[in-house]
């Protein structure tokens, strides 16, 4: 009987489960949700960028209807700004406020620390393996032509 191949699809959800156990404790403190935590940290990485809310969405992995959820709880918290440029009422752009920066600041310490146990605990040489390993696969496409391209 064939034995079936690992799933890689649930062990990258095993893996992120467990990169997650290291950071959920500090973000139920500040009252954060993991999607929440995603959004500071980009617009964070965006300070002087106008980023629309579909761009966000996109970068933090969030579908667009759970986006608009997330926004509203952030803005409501008075962590983002939403706004529609007066040129094209089409677009929602989408920033951090002082606030939302003050505690992307005040968690920030902490979340590097987080980080680096993994690192410890993993191996920094299989960090870095890792985390190449994942950007690469994130660029896999369906369909695409098979094999790895040489240098």
């Amino acid at each position: 009987m064939h034995k079936p191949e690992p799933s890689l699809t649930l062990a990258l959800l095993q893996a992120r489960e467990a990169a997650m156990s290291f950071f959920r404790p500090l973000l139920n403190q500040y009252e954060l949700t993991e999607q929440q935590w995603r959004v500071i940290r980009i617009l964070s990485q965006h300070p002087n960028d106008e980023l629309e809310s579909h761009q966000l969405a996109e970068m933090a992995c969030i579908l667009r209807p759970s986006m608009t959820g997330v926004l509203m709880r952030l803005e409501r918290d008075g962590l983002v700004r939403r706004w529609k440029p007066a040129s094209d009422q089409r677009r929602l752009c989408v920033s951090l406020t002082r606030k939302g920066a003050e505690l992307f600041e005040e968690m920030s310490d902490e979340m590097a620390r987080q980080y680096k146990e993994i690192q410890r605990q993993f191996g920094p040489d299989n960090f870095q393996t890792l985390m190449r390993l994942l950007l690469e696969l994130a660029k896999v496409e369906p369909g695409a032509p098979s094999g790895r391209k040489s240098a």
